[in-house]
């Protein structure tokens, strides 16, 4: 069974880059070669359960963007350390509206940007984009940016409390919804059946505003790593990931990584 990493990530082999757009700067942890990947951390930042999934991307021939969004970046996650940075994002940053349905958060203009920004530096066919948990919900909205062909739903879980609520505004949904149409596009999402932050119904709903555009897994919870710190089974390709070949958040990986090599990698 995959054991939790306990150990500080220093992230020593990503570039990190301060990244000035729309008037504001970032920092963002870069690393690989080929078509450009932007992986939203979940909570509370960039773990080294998320860092280890960004170099899987990399080393199957991408170029991952990783902004620091919050948090301490390669810091273990624990209770301690996690329950101030959500509180500060659900309170206080003027960034995310983590209780808001059907309105998307204001750090989804920047992340598109970064889109724009990192596309023609890397090439390809296009942007792919993850987003988990906190940031799950992101890279539906990032498809606004015409760069981005391969968003990928990682147990998206805005807006918090409204288990059936969208955390995108109805306007920018429906103009993703016709660009998926137009342009043959659609959109992975994982889960596990029992996580209790982001539920069946939020799938449904999902299903319902883009019909066979929302292509979503669900995982049975015993597929989850029980030695993870949380024991609801919620983090797919973090710290409830199993790395063994045949284990369903394995295959979750491979399945996300084969659909960017098919979107990014393709020939036009």
């Amino acid at each position: 069974m995959t054991q939790r990493l306990t150990q500080h990530d220093p992230l020593d082999d990503f570039e990190r880059r301060d990244v000035a757009l729309l008037g504001e700067s970032k920092l963002v942890f870069v690393a690989g070669s080929g078509p450009a990947v932007i992986v939203m951390t979940e909570m509370p930042g960039i773990s080294p359960e998320v860092a280890r999934f960004a170099r899987w991307v990399r080393d199957a021939g991408f170029t991952v963007w990783m902004p620091n969004l919050f948090g301490v970046p390669g810091r273990v996650p624990s209770v301690a350390n996690g329950l101030p940075v959500m509180l500060k994002a659900i309170c206080v940053s003027r960034e995310f509206r983590a209780l808001a349905a059907n309105a998307s958060s204001p750090v989804t203009r920047w992340l598109r940007a970064l889109a724009a920004h990192a596309h023609p530096l890397c090439g390809g066919q296009g942007v792919g984009a993850i987003g988990m948990c906190f940031t799950g919900n992101f890279a539906l909205s990032l498809m606004l940016e015409p760069a981005v062909r391969a968003p990928v739903l990682s147990q998206p879980s805005l807006p918090l409390f409204q288990a059936a609520g969208l955390h995108i505004a109805p306007e920018e949904l429906a103009a993703v919804k016709q660009r998926m149409e137009r342009e043959d596009l659609t959109v992975m999402a994982y889960r596990f059946e029992g996580d209790a932050f982001c539920k069946a119904a939020r799938f449904d709903a999902y299903q319902r505003a883009l019909g066979d555009r929302f292509v979503g897994r669900v995982l049975p919870d015993s597929a989850a790593n029980p030695n993870a710190l949380m024991k609801n089974p919620h983090s797919v390709v973090t710290a409830h990931l199993v790395d063994r070949d045949g284990e369903p958040t394995r295959a979750a990986v491979d399945e996300i990584l084969g659909f960017f090599r098919t979107r990014l990698l393709a020939e036009a």
